[in-house]
């Protein structure tokens, strides 16, 4: 196998690599709910890198547009508006239960998405971590997405090497570039994520610096000025995209099913904080959202 020469190389490989019978069945059930709109189907997060599929597996639908996937014109106003819509999705499999959160976005919007033009991180920091493509619907849409993937290994190092005076090494770039994505979410990350991430795919993220530094030999640490500059354009980053995060929480109890419960657990899982729901709450989580976030960060859920 020849090493692989640019970053799009590199993440075909990775694109190509085998998933679990078990995701090829979610992402066809994912695919039937949105018919014939879908071009491709992307799986990330914890469950690509821990190997399982006992927890909520992550999905992404790429679709040739919102008119197709959609039948309400607020749904595909909304998806539009503020990317991604995200459902939550379980079918059988060799007798068991799978279940999956899939998140809908148009292809072309999400080639938009991962380029240095967006304020906010949530899709190019996201996919420049490791994604497997579960179906595809020809090899153009397989190299279209392949190409997306580099661009947003490219618009994440582009926006973290800016921060350091000398070039450093990939694990404090990547994680620094981590640290600051989550920093841009209402994320309920413990300290160390970052680290574990990258020490999970170290070979992965050393090759795609290496890569990407000799595709452009000139770049380097930036002078005290540029690097201000970068902390200023973080900081309007920090504040876009909290407001964004809470948004989509919000736009999330419509779509998705058992929506608080699960932002919940998430919150429990990444943080330890617990906080149990009222009747009301589960009856009425738009009016409740305001009240509950607060209490969650005041306990230290999220930054």
């Amino acid at each position: 196998m020849l090493t692989p020469a640019t970053l799009t190389e590199l993440i075909e490989g990775e694109l190509g690599l085998e998933t679990p019978p078990a995701i090829g069945a979610l992402a066809e059930a994912a695919r039937r709910r949105h018919e014939t709109a879908v071009v491709a189907v992307l799986l990330y997060g914890s469950c690509l890198r821990g190997g399982a599929v006992d927890g909520i597996v992550d999905l992404y639908l790429l679709t040739d547009g919102y008119g197709a996937a959609y039948g309400n014109p607020l749904t595909r106003a909304a998806n539009a508006l503020l990317p991604p819509n995200v459902y939550y999705l379980e079918t059988d499999f060799a007798g068991q239960k799978v279940r999956a959160k899939y998140a809908v976005v148009s292809l072309a919007q999400f080639q938009r998405l991962v380029s240095p033009q967006t304020l906010e991180t949530y899709f190019w920091a996201r996919f420049a971590q490791p994604a497997r493509l579960v179906w595809a619907r020809d090899q153009e849409t397989r190299a279209t997405v392949a190409a997306a993937l580099a661009r947003a290994v490219e618009t994440t190092l582009g926006a973290t090497l800016p921060l350091f005076g000398e070039v450093p090494g990939p694990d404090v770039l990547w994680q620094r570039a981590l640290d600051e994505s989550y920093r841009t979410e209402l994320r309920a990350e413990r300290d160390g994520r970052a680290a574990e991430i990258y020490a999970h795919g170290a070979d992965r993220y050393d090759r795609l610096t290496a890569i990407w530094l000799e595709q452009s030999p000139e770049r380097g640490g930036a002078p005290a000025r540029e690097q201000a500059r970068a902390q200023r354009r973080w900081r309007r980053r920090r504040r876009s995209g909290k407001l964004r995060s809470v948004l989509r929480l919000i736009k999330a109890a419509f779509t998705f099913a058992g929506g608080p419960s699960y932002i919940l657990w998430k919150i429990e899982r990444h943080s330890g904080v617990k906080h149990e729901l009222t009747p009301w709450q589960r009856r009425h989580p738009i009016l409740a959202s305001t009240v509950l976030f607060w209490r969650l960060y005041r306990k230290g859920a999220f930054r």
